[in-house]
């Protein structure tokens, strides 16, 4: 495994080009403790996928990051996230970028211990 976990926040990173995780939506990473980093183009999307004002969804749903720079989804006492609803996402059609990028973008230490993504070998790009 690469040694780099990357950042939530990366836009265009592939941490390994050479395969990609396809998500089993085990649900595994929607249980980890942390951010889950709201970005504000992201507000009126999951906002309206709720059928809630903004006002309302950052009220119900959000919080301060750890690092102040922004908004986080709250986490439950277990440290699930508040979108988790048994095994399905609530907003999965609408969900922030950094749920769409783990773990190809992103990941944590020990990541392949809970997960269930299936590697596929990305072919090489004919150039």
């Amino acid at each position: 495994m690469h040694p780099f976990h990357g950042s939530p926040g990366n836009a265009d990173v592939q941490l390994d080009p050479d395969v990609f995780y396809v998500c089993q939506r085990c649900t595994a990473c929607c249980r980890w403790p942390g951010d889950v980093r709201i970005e504000e183009d992201e507000i009126p999307k999951i906002a309206g996928f709720l059928g809630l004002t903004e006002d309302e969804f950052i009220g119900q749903f959000t919080r301060l990051r750890t690092n102040r720079q922004g908004l986080s989804l709250i986490e439950r006492e277990t440290h699930e996230c508040v979108m988790l609803d048994g095994n399905a996402c609530r907003i999965h059609p609408v969900k922030p970028a950094q749920c769409e990028g783990f773990p190809n973008r992103w990941n944590f230490p020990g990541w392949r211990d809970v997960c269930h993504a299936v590697p596929v070998p990305v072919p090489p790009s004919a150039g």
